[in-house]
């Protein structure tokens, strides 16, 4: 998603995952101990700090947060890269569940200081998010998480 002038693209994004995707994820598809084994990857790879603003947070330095890229046509979600943010920044990634928990506005001000925006501006991008959102949401989507083979990490489904 392009910035808010269109041409520079922001160091923080929105990513909502469409709802027809919820607890589809990484997490889901591997086993506690493997889970713990990427999560710890991502970390050290980012030296415990956060890859967007290089913050921490106040509780523990950095979540595990997984990029996805959309593939709209083929309705493909592809794991990209997992990275370590601090939980301000991974809350905006998933802005519709700060929205959920009543923590909008501080995930929109920390948006908006990242990438230097006006809260206005944070606001109307957020509204671009939402409404891709919702047209990926009225879709099925096919899980794609082949791109842990490239960390060494072979998934394998979790017992039910």
């Amino acid at each position: 998603m392009p910035g808010i002038d269109g041409l520079t693209p922001p160091r923080l994004t929105i990513e909502l995952v469409p709802s027809t995707c919820w607890f589809s994820n990484v997490r889901s598809e591997v086993t506690p101990e493997m889970w713990t084994r990427i999560k710890r990857m991502a970390y050290r790879k980012a030296h415990y700090r956060c890859e967007i603003c290089n913050g921490v947070g106040p509780k523990w330095p950095v979540e595990c947060h997984e990029k996805w890229q959309y593939h709209d046509q083929k309705r493909i979600q592809s794991l990209t890269d997992m990275l370590a943010l601090c939980p301000a920044c991974h809350e905006v990634k998933h802005i519709g569940l700060a929205e959920s928990r009543g923590r909008v506005n501080e995930a929109l001000a920390h948006l908006a200081k990242v990438n230097e925006w006006s809260l206005a501006d944070a606001r109307y991008y957020a509204e671009g998010a939402f409404e891709l959102w919702a047209q990926r949401s009225l879709h099925v989507w096919t899980l794609d998480i082949s791109m842990l083979n490239k960390l060494g990490v072979v998934p394998q489904a979790r017992a039910s």
